[in-house]
C-alpha cells in the first residue's frame, strides 16, 4: 500500500501492538476502514452478527456482503484496501467477544452498556492494554470516550459514564415506527473520524482527548 500521502505524519509500523475492534456494525466497520487506510492491519475483529440489507445504509458493507458474517465482510474490506499487509494479520472472531483476554488497543464499538462494563471489568488491571476507545451514537449526535489504560483516574472517570442500564439507553435511542434503530452515515463517520484521529495522536505521543461530543447536523463539537 502506498502511504506516501500520510507516512510522514503517521508511521503505522512505529508500534507493533494489536488492535481489537469489538463490534463490527456502523462504528466498528468505519473504524476498521479508517485504520486500514492509515496502514494498520494487525487487527482482531469481534462480532457474532451477519450483514442485513438494512445495514448497507450506514455501515461499510456492500450488497454482496448481505448474509455473510460481519467480521468476514470487514476483513474483506481491510484486505481490499491493503492486501500486502492485511492478509495473515487480520483475525476474525465470529462468536463475538465472550470474556477473552485483550491487549494493545481496544475499540469498543458495541451498542450495549452491559458489554462495555464486562470488557472494562475484564481488562481493568491489565498491563497489556494501552488505551481504550469507546463510541456511542444516536441519530444526529454521538459521543466518544478515550482512556489511557495506565491512568487509574481516567479509568474511574470512564466507569462513571456507564451508570445506567441498556433499557435506560434504549429509551433514549431514536427508533422508526417499526422499531428499527435509526442511524445515518454523517453521524457515524463524524464521530469515528474524530476517535481515530484521537487514537493516531495518542500513538504519536500526544495526550488523549478523554471525551468528545458531536452533533453532526447542528455542527456542534466539544472536546475535553
Amino acid at each position: 500500500m502506498n502511504l506516501s500521502k500520510s507516512y510522514e505524519f503517521f508511521k503505522p509500523e512505529a508500534h507493533p501492538d494489536r488492535i481489537h475492534i469489538i463490534g463490527c456494525g456502523s462504528v466498528g466497520s468505519s473504524v476498521a476502514e479508517l485504520l486500514a487506510r492509515a496502514g494498520l492491519t494487525k487487527i482482531t475483529l469481534w462480532d457474532f452478527d451477519t450483514v442485513e440489507d438494512k445495514n448497507i445504509a450506514n455501515q461499510c458493507f456492500l450488497a454482496e456482503d448481505i448474509g455473510h458474517p460481519k467480521v468476514e465482510a470487514v476483513k474483506k474490506l481491510i484486505e481490499s484496501i491493503n492486501p500486502e499487509e492485511a492478509i495473515g494479520n487480520v483475525k476474525t472472531k465470529p462468536n463475538g467477544w465472550r470474556g477473552e483476554p485483550l491487549n494493545g488497543y481496544v475499540f469498543m464499538c458495541v451498542d450495549s452498556i452491559k458489554t462495555r462494563k464486562e470488557i472494562v471489568d475484564k481488562i481493568m488491571y491489565s498491563v497489556s492494554v494501552k488505551a481504550v476507545f469507546d463510541f456511542r451514537t444516536r441519530l444526529i449526535d454521538a459521543q466518544h470516550y478515550a482512556v489511557d489504560w495506565s491512568n487509574t483516574q481516567q479509568k474511574k472517570n470512564f466507569l462513571k459514564t456507564m451508570e445506567f442500564s441498556d433499557d435506560e439507553a434504549s429509551d433514549e435511542t431514536p427508533v422508526s415506527a417499526c422499531g428499527i434503530t435509526l442511524g445515518v452515515v454523517p453521524t457515524v463517520r463524524g464521530i469515528v473520524s474524530l476517535g481515530v484521529a484521537n487514537f493516531m495522536n495518542f500513538w504519536r505521543g500526544k495526550p488523549l482527548k478523554n471525551f468528545l461530543m458531536l452533533n453532526a447536523f447542528d455542527f456542534i463539537l466539544d472536546a475535553f
